[in-house]
């Protein structure tokens, strides 16, 4: 009986995988039709555009150095050390190969302009130049290659043996381990990328976008650290500002997300319904009352409609605005969010107004 039963679940394995595999050949398919018109035509197109790689860093580690990703490539503009613009170490047109991506290391070259296929200008396939070296051969890609046929099989080929795994996230263990500041491992200097922040009263500056990034520059200007920066993320250095390695940068709650008040003045509750749309609720350990904003789906026909905001009034009751914008300042609170301050308390720039428990959000 088991035997018979456990065949049921064999079969749909079988049939998963024939599935797959006819998929992943129509993917094949698709991508050579759309790409077999992509030949070398030609040796060099003359083109001086490209691509300026850099190494990729994440985390304040390097991913991926320099020399993996030109390594094969053909050099856009004649590289220099830097700090020295008189002898170029590669001069343009040169196929970098394993001697000479050591000897960029050894210089420690930051950036290098690569010719790419994306920016070749030949009327018809790709040029040589531009294409960089035949992984198959290890020199300069021969006329004729069918380049084009080859990706599209590279693409194809992995498809076949992808399963349909899925990856459990979260759960206690992750959670301990979250990252809750930033640290920098190198001495030099800060530079924000892309962050929109408000002062705040204690002279550290709160991060209210959430795709800043912060770096860190070496004494040449080369970025040797990159970190992201969440919303709400609490930074104790200024942009410009010189760091030492080991030390704290910015800070943030990770079991949060923190809702921040960009301009300062008095909270005003607006659809807050104790019972219906808020539940008040008192700490054990500490004894303070805090509200928690209530589902939807579980309030009442007549509640349903209620949107519970927390809005910036002045002094005398006149709505604010979000700096350089006609937008009030108020702060839509989704369910689960937990506000712990009191109706026509005084809040400041940079100032926590509500915040969303990591799980919830």
């Amino acid at each position: 009986q088991e035997y018979f039963n456990s065949t049921h679940g064999a079969r749909k394995g079988l049939a998963d995988t024939a599935l797959k595999t006819a998929n992943s050949g129509y993917l094949t398919r698709r991508l050579v039709d759309v790409a077999q018109d992509v030949v070398i035509t030609e040796v060099d197109c003359g083109t001086t555009e490209g691509l300026i790689m850099t190494p990729i860093v994440e985390g304040g580690d390097v991913v991926e150095p320099l020399r993996e990703r030109v390594l094969g490539r053909v050099v856009a503009e004649d590289v220099y050390l830097p700090g020295n613009d008189e002898e170029p170490i590669v001069t343009r047109n040169t196929l970098l190969d394993e001697a000479w991506v050591a000897k960029l290391e050894d210089a420690s070259v930051q950036s290098v302009k690569v010719r790419s296929t994306i920016s070749c200008e030949s009327s018809f396939g790709v040029c040589a130049r531009c294409y960089g070296r035949d992984l198959a051969r290890g020199h300069q890609v021969n006329i004729g290659e069918a380049v084009g046929v080859i990706a599209a099989q590279s693409i194809g080929e992995p498809g076949t043996q992808l399963t349909m795994r899925t990856f459990h996230i979260g759960g206690a263990a992750s959670r301990a381990a979250a990252v809750d500041n930033i640290t920098v491992k190198t001495t030099g200097s800060v530079k924000f990328n892309n962050l929109k922040s408000v002062a705040h009263a204690s002279g550290a500056l709160v991060a209210v976008s959430r795709s800043g990034e912060l770096s860190v520059l070496d004494g040449h200007g080369r970025e040797r650290e990159r970190y992201k920066l969440p919303y709400g993320a609490t930074i104790t250095a200024k942009d410009g500002d010189a760091v030492k390695a080991g030390q704290s940068v910015a800070n943030w709650d990770p079991h949060n997300h923190p809702i921040v008040s960009e301009v300062a003045g008095f909270i005003r509750f607006i659809d807050f319904v104790d019972g219906v749309t808020v539940i008040e609720k008192t700490d054990e350990l500490t004894g303070l009352a805090s509200r928690e904003i209530t589902d939807p789906k579980r309030r009442g026909a007549h509640a349903k409609e209620l949107r519970p905001i927390v809005r910036i009034v002045d002094g005398k009751g006149n709505d604010l605005t979000i700096p350089n914008t006609d937008l009030p300042a108020q702060y839509l609170l989704p369910p689960r969010s937990i506000v712990n301050l009191q109706d026509g308390a005084a809040v400041g720039v940079g100032d926590v107004v509500a915040k969303i428990p990591q799980e919830a959000s």
